[in-house]
């Protein structure tokens, strides 16, 4: 992998991450075209972890009050949200833990794989989009919703646990999951972009301590590439991300889904 290519994918991440077309399958798809070939995951965690990055600079504020009403040690708002992330990431610490060498063997799998995930991730954002707008109508109010509950939390984590596969979007899932348990758009996504800081944190840290990164097979120049890459675009699709929710226009983004899904399919059987 040069540099320009890590740089390359790094904008494809930051990109991909929080609009829901799901981030690791256009990874792979850009692998493919640039005919990347790594024996390890560590450039995928690398910017990953740059788009958590991203994540943290864009929600500063509410992750501080987080913090300052959890350490206020009683039970209050921030609390009981801290509570909601913790129960979403159950889910995806088991796969973690249980299932992570079969999870590294499905991102080697290729694109056909990819491909039926994206058009998985078409049907689940088109179908969340129908339902809670038909939801809004009969409300005659476009925000109404309820608020996060233990089981949306819940439901939402069990997405982003099967959206560890490649081109199943992680945030086009747990978006998706929690407009389904009818919660609202606004709170739906902020959950949904901060329920993923823990885990792929945690994972980037295990990484470094066992010494994944120091044995990678791409270059330390390549990392920092894709890591700056990732972490200035995410910033830019972040924001991007909450306005479009907002207008609820997730069914051009099904679309875009079914068109490269079928691409990917038809790549490797033609």
């Amino acid at each position: 992998m040069s540099w320009f290519e890590a740089l390359i994918l790094g904008i494809v991440q930051g990109l991909t991450e929080f609009l829901p077309v799901s981030s690791s399958g256009h990874l792979a798809i850009g692998k493919a075209l640039f005919g990347i070939e790594t024996a390890d995951l560590s450039f995928e965690i690398a910017v990953h972890a740059a788009t958590v990055l991203a994540t943290l600079v864009v929600f500063w504020k509410d992750i501080l009050r987080l913090l300052q009403d959890l350490f206020k040690f009683k039970m209050n708002d921030g609390t009981r949200y801290i509570l909601l992330l913790l129960v979403s990431m159950i889910p995806v610490f088991i796969v973690g833990v249980f299932f992570k060498d079969y999870v590294e063997d499905i991102f080697g799998s290729g694109l056909l794989v990819v491909g039926c995930c994206l058009v998985v991730t078409a049907a689940l954002l088109f179908l969340s989009e129908t339902l809670s707008a038909r939801r809004a109508a009969k409300a005659e109010t476009a925000g109404d919703g309820a608020q996060m509950s233990w089981k949306s939390a819940l439901w939402m984590g069990l997405a982003q646990s099967v959206a560890v596969l490649p081109g199943l979007s992680r945030s086009g899932s747990t978006i998706a999951t929690g407009l389904l348990c009818g919660v609202k758009r606004e709170e739906v996504t902020r959950f949904s972009f901060l329920m993923v800081l823990i885990p792929i944190l945690g994972e980037a840290f295990l990484d470094v301590v066992g010494g994944g990164f120091a044995a990678s097979s791409v270059g330390s120049l390549q990392l920092a590439v894709g890591f700056l890459a990732a972490f200035i675009s995410g910033l830019f699709a972040c924001k991007l991300m909450i306005a479009i929710v907002k207008k609820a226009r997730l069914r051009w983004f099904a679309l875009y889904c079914v068109l490269v899904g079928i691409a990917c399919i038809i790549s490797v059987l033609v």
